[in-house]
Parts: C-alpha cells; structure tokens; sequence
C-alpha cells in the first residue's frame, strides 16, 4: 500500500475582523500620522520606501492612539491562538508585541521580499484594500534548495506551490512566522493600500 504523507507544513493564520467601527478609527488614525510624521516621510525617501512607513519613526502607535490599542488587544487573542496552533513551548511566558507600525503603499508601489528577523510571529491587519491592490505574496521557505526541481504545474494545488498570493480585504488579520519571506508585488490600484503590520517576540 502506498501512503504519502505531510511533513513540515507553513502555517498562515487568517481572521477577519467584522467592527466596521474600529476599521474606519485605524483608517483615519493611519492617514493622520502619515500625514503628520516628518521623520517617518524623511526616512522612507531616504531608504526608497515607497509611500510612508511609520517602522523607524514610531515606536509609541498605542499609546498616540487608542485605537492601535484597541487593535493590539485583538491580535494579543489571535497571537496566541496561533501559537497554540503551532504547538509553541512557551513554558509560562506567552509571544508579546514587539513592535508595530503603519504601511501606506501608493499606487505603483511595491515591497520587496524579505523577512522579519529576531521576531517569532509577524503579520498585517488590512486597514484600506481599494480595487486592485496587491495581495501578499509568500514563498516556500524551501526554495532555496530546490537546484533541480522542475517547475509546478499552473494549476497545482495551493500546498505545492512555490509562491502563494492572499488577497486580504479590509479588516483582514494575517499571520504568520517572522522566517517565511514574502513580499508586496505592484499595487495596481488607484488609491493607496494601508495596512498595520506587527512582529511579536518570546522574552
């Protein structure tokens, strides 16, 4: 008898978040501090960040404004719940926030593949998703090592793919672990992409 089985999986956590409430409050608190944040400007022209990022400037979103507050009570929940998911070894300690900031990709923007070091869980909530934005891209951590691989067929099934797009939705929550790379392809929209994305750290 032939049996195959599956090993070693990539795990993404996804949840939406259903208070159109909260979801127009990051909106609004999003646009203001990305209007207000010199230095943030500075430093994403400076890095050829497309657009505005608060990641180098900010450090404070919770306590500038309730709402991220709010958010990070949400993504405390579903933090840990992934992490139970996993089967993490926590001991008595749990993931805490490490850091948080707010993404404003115009459109043409892009953002290019990369990962998110010294963390153990990162993710994004998706504040404004306009019609033809980009999804986010993952890719197989093991492609690195596929030298003489042939290529996937067009259509293979999601788990044997070698990149997968998620197209998130306003109030989208994805998460997933810091080592797994991905990346922002051309927002093709007319209008701007906002998102909130976090890393969360063990001790």
């Amino acid at each position: 008898m032939v049996k195959i089985e599956s090993f070693f999986p990539t795990r993404i956590y996804r949840v939406e978040l259903e208070d159109g409430g909260l979801l127009a409050e990051l909106d609004a608190a999003c646009r203001s501090i990305a209007e207000d944040d010199r230095a943030g400007q500075r430093w994403s022209q400076k890095h050829g960040y497309p657009g505005y990022t608060s990641y180098a400037s900010l450090d404070d979103l919770p306590w500038r404004a309730p709402v991220f507050a709010d958010l990070v009570r949400r993504l405390d929940r579903d933090v840990a719940a992934f992490a139970k998911a996993l089967e993490f070894d926590l001991k008595r300690d749990k993931l805490k926030l490490d850091s948080i900031w707010i993404n404003v990709l115009p459109p043409g923007g892009v953002h290019g593949a990369h990962i998110h070091p010294h963390s153990v869980v990162s993710g994004t909530c998706y504040v404004a998703v306009p019609a033809g934005a980009s999804a986010i891209k993952f890719e197989d951590p093991r492609l690195g090592f596929m030298m003489a691989a042939p290529p996937k067929k067009p259509k293979a099934a999601p788990a044997n793919r070698q990149f997968v797009s998620i197209a998130p939705r306003p109030g989208t929550v994805l998460l997933w672990e810091s080592w797994l790379r991905h990346e922002v392809p051309l927002n093709e929209a007319e209008d701007e992409r906002i998102s909130v994305s976090f890393n969360y750290r063990w001790r």
